[in-house]
Formats: structure tokens, sequence, C-alpha cells
């Protein structure tokens, strides 16, 4: 497909629609992009938004490690490693650490970038350059999911979507206010826990959809497009979760109709509704006012 140089025709872009994979990257997509809007809400509230980019950084670091021991499923070791990388973020950019966040993040975000990309010059590939570039930027990773691949993400969405929900009051008190929420007597610090392991499932999840490199857009754009019009906490969730699966679904269509990097193809399609909802705020100001 990405061989084409013209756009397709209609009825050859409907036949993709017989094949499997199509199917599996839209069922994949769309829970991707459920996932990351909910907690982008939350990290963006908590001057957090790039968490995103140093874990999914760690886990292209794992991906190199794996592709080195020569593993079919690599989820096994990228998963748990993203998973420890993000309890240790939380450690030390916390109260009583000389790390602030973002000198923390920047440290784990550049060393395991570098890390994994020499590491892949290791792994014996025939085809580096397109290794690297499919981890990065998500160019067709999506299009060639297994069936296995399509049953742990819907497993780890279903675990993701439930967390979220069933501790949707203390995600709200922590984003907002961690102080007062520590005073009434939440235990902050599981809380900040949880939401850091579920930040690593999604990024773990969402690297299948865009690519290492471009996940902070999956998990940002959408909470950013709902707040230009929305100002309510839960208004703003349920239209950056509409936004995100909306996006997401449109953004894989494109790249199979235009022979398109899947994960660009994506993330340019949030931007353009990024920059919609932006005027669509301005508009509704100015009527206020």
């Amino acid at each position: 497909m990405n061989g084409l140089l013209a756009v397709m025709s209609f009825s050859d872009f409907a036949s993709f629609f017989v094949y499997d994979f199509v199917w599996f990257a839209i069922v994949v997509g769309v829970l991707i992009a459920l996932c990351s809007s909910l907690l982008g809400v939350t990290l963006v509230l908590k001057r957090f938004s790039f968490i995103g980019d140093g874990l999914s950084h760690v886990a292209f670091g794992a991906m190199a490690v794996a592709a080195v021991a020569g593993l079919t499923n690599e989820m096994w070791i990228v998963l748990p490693v993203t998973v420890v990388a993000a309890v240790l973020l939380l450690r030390t950019s916390g109260r009583k650490s000389k790390l602030n966040g973002d000198a923390s993040l920047a440290l784990i975000s550049v060393s395991a970038l570098a890390l994994g990309y020499l590491i892949y010059n290791f792994s014996g590939s025939s085809n580096l350059t397109g290794d690297v570039c499919a981890t990065l930027f998500g160019s067709t990773k999506i299009l060639s999911l297994t069936q296995t691949d399509v049953w742990m993400c819907i497993v780890l969405s279903v675990l993701v979507i439930a967390l979220y929900f069933l501790f949707y009051n203390k995600i709200f008190g922590i984003t907002f206010d961690e102080t007062f929420a520590r005073a009434t007597g939440v235990r902050t610090e599981v809380y900040n826990l949880l939401i850091a392991v579920v930040i690593a499932l999604v990024i773990v999840l969402a690297m299948n959809l865009v690519g290492s490199l471009l996940i902070s857009a999956l998990v940002i754009f959408p909470a950013l497009s709902a707040m230009r019009v929305f100002k309510s906490f839960k208004k703003v969730v349920i239209c950056s979760a509409a936004v995100s699966v909306v996006c997401t679904l449109a953004g894989i269509l494109l790249s199979i109709w235009l022979s398109t990097p899947v994960g660009c193809t994506v993330v340019a399609v949030d931007l353009l509704v990024f920059v919609g909802f932006y005027i669509a705020g301005l508009a509704l100001r100015r009527a206020r006012a």
C-alpha cells in the first residue's frame, strides 16, 4: 500500500474491508484512542503532559532489547519495563526527590531513546531504518496485527477503562487539588501510582498505532481540543473521548485511502480538529462577552 502514489478509487478503498487486518486496526485504534483520551485530561491538568514521551522512549528501548533477543512477542518485555519506568518516574519526581518532574522525565526520555537506537544497531536487522521508523512513527505496524495482539489489546483496554471509572472520583480529586485530597484522607500516593501504571499500559498500546515519538499527540490533542469549548471536568472527558475516537478512526481510514503512514495521519487529523475547536472556542467566548 505504501508504494501507491495516487489516491485509490472508492471501489478499491471499499475492497479493503474484506480483510481482517483492516478491522483489527480499527478495533485496536478505537480502543487505544478511548484509553489515551481518558488519561490525557488528567495529565494535561496536572501539567505532566509529556510523561507519554518519556515512557514511550523507554518502551522503544525495551522493543530494541526484544529485537536483539529475537522474541516474537515483544509485549512481555515492553509492558513490565514501561510499568517499572512509570513507577520510578513517579518516585523520582515526588515531593522529597532532588530531581523535579521535568529533569527526571528528560533524563529517562533521552537515555532510553539513545540506548534503544544503539541496541537496534546490534539486532542484525537487514532493514534497520525501516524497523526504527516503524517503531518511532507507527508507519504500518497497526496494519500487521495478529489476532493475539488484538485480544491482548482488548483485555488491557478493558482493564484501563474499568480502573478509570472505578476510581473516577479519586482521580478527579487528585487532578484538581492533591493537597486537599490528601488532607481529607485520600491516599494520593497510591492513586498517583495507579495513574502512572495505567498510563504505562496506554503507552504500550498506543505504540502500535502512532509509534513512540507521536504518542503524546494522541494523549494531549483530544484533551486540549475539548478544553477549548467545555469547562467542566466530566464534559471535557466525554468530549475528549469522542474526539479521540473519531479522529483515530478517520486517520486510519485516510491512511488506507491515501496510502500514508497511519500514525502521522492520525496525528494530522487530531491537529486539524484541534484548530477547529480552537476557532470554535474563540467564537463562543466572543458570543458570551
